[in-house]
């Protein structure tokens, strides 16, 4: 009898989770059923995340900008509640090939050209409006290109003027490691030369509080003193976990506040 009841309780426990929603945000983890489940259930808004791969000093992995991006869209789109992430958009714009100019001075660095990138952003976003997103929210990790995600946004919202359909192009996400993030390093006593534009500690210190596993504390001495002609610009070594959950903490918090400000002024 005992067994009988351990068989039953077994069977139930096994038919609630296999008839349970998937936890994850990612729309590639969904079957196309279990999406249109999501959707039913109010999940129309859909995150394109948008990365790069470049290089970042000797201490930084090449898909920096994508794996963080990744992570960060997905703890505002389970700060939402209602949103989805779509695939990390990985193949963006970083100049010149040939000539090789800026990071393309560096292997490993991918660049596409503006219209190309432009037309993937575009093709993506009107795929989700097909597939019954009302919302499609674009957030960049990069700083090169979001002018062209904003300039894809307005064309996007040109053309949908007569549905419920609206893409959102979410600059605070970017915009707020140039300005909260920046300010609230500087309140820790780090200055400018150490935060720096590129690879320095505030891009560090993000990362370490994303994924750790990209970064290599063992380089930063060197990115330091090789700097800038080894594609660092700033100083690496202040950077912690701690000083970088500060800036995961406001790009989250205002990228949340700026989303559900965009979706309610929907027109």
């Amino acid at each position: 009898m005992r067994l009988l009841v351990i068989a039953a309780i077994a069977a139930l426990l096994l038919h609630t989770t296999a008839g349970a929603a998937p936890a994850s945000v990612r729309l590639e983890d969904l079957t196309w059923t279990e999406l249109r489940d999501a959707q039913r259930a109010g999940k129309t808004t859909i995150i394109i995340p948008v990365g790069g791969t470049e290089q970042s000093g000797p201490h930084l992995a090449l898909g920096k900008h994508n794996v963080r991006v990744q992570i960060l869209a997905e703890r505002i789109a389970e700060t939402l509640g209602n949103a989805l992430v779509a695939p990390v958009v990985s193949y963006v714009p970083e100049g010149s090939i040939t000539p090789p100019a800026g990071h393309m001075r560096f292997p490993g660095t991918i660049s596409i050209p503006d219209a190309a990138f432009q037309a993937l952003i575009d093709g993506a976003a009107r795929s989700f409006k097909q597939g019954g997103f009302i919302d499609v929210v674009l957030i960049g990790d990069h700083g090169g290109y979001q002018t062209q995600l904003k300039a894809v946004a307005q064309r996007l919202n040109r053309d949908w003027a007569a549905t419920p359909a609206r893409a959102h192009f979410i600059d605070e996400y970017y915009r707020i490691t140039q300005t909260a993030y920046v300010q609230a390093l500087h309140a820790k006593g780090l200055s400018d030369a150490q935060i720096g534009q590129h690879a320095g500690a505030a891009d560090t210190a993000l990362m370490l509080a994303t994924d750790a596993a990209r970064v290599r504390p063992e380089q930063y001495a060197a990115a330091a003193q090789g700097a800038p002609a080894n594609g660092v610009n700033g100083d690496p070594r202040p950077s912690s976990a701690a000083l970088g959950q500060a800036g995961v903490d406001l790009i989250v918090s205002h990228s949340v506040a700026a989303i559900r400000k965009a979706t309610a002024a929907r027109q």
